[in-house]
């Protein structure tokens, strides 16, 4: 098993900026990329972007693009979101997930986090 806690979130205003914080625990060999998916109401829960392990590949969605970074802290275990220019599309409970597929790293799940921007 592998145990997921973040950290971050709230509340933003359109414009700015929050941070996201993943730390992975227990069998952390047995997965190959982290990564956050995010879900509104009423909409699917769907991945915003991904890393590998090593933090040589990563993925975006098109919706985040050029202004959220995903890094890596292998120090940590652990991976960080960097949300700049937020929009109020970005309203959602974000998830942080672990897997063996980088465009699906969905075997295990963080709690989740609310992030609200309002203008």
């Amino acid at each position: 098993q592998v145990q997921l806690v973040e950290s971050g979130g709230g509340l933003a205003q359109a414009g700015g900026s929050l941070r996201l914080f993943c730390a992975a625990s227990g069998r952390t060999f047995s997965v190959h990329a982290m990564g956050w998916f995010r879900q509104a109401p009423v909409k699917e829960r769907g991945l915003i972007t991904a890393i590998t392990w090593s933090g040589a590949r990563s993925y975006y969605a098109d919706s985040v693009k050029r202004r959220f970074t995903i890094s890596r802290d292998n120090t940590k275990n652990a991976v960080y979101l960097q949300m700049n220019s937020l929009k109020h599309g970005d309203t959602a409970g974000y998830y942080c997930a672990a897997g063996k597929l980088l465009l699906h790293p969905a075997q295990y799940w963080g709690q989740g986090t609310q992030i609200t921007v309002f203008s």
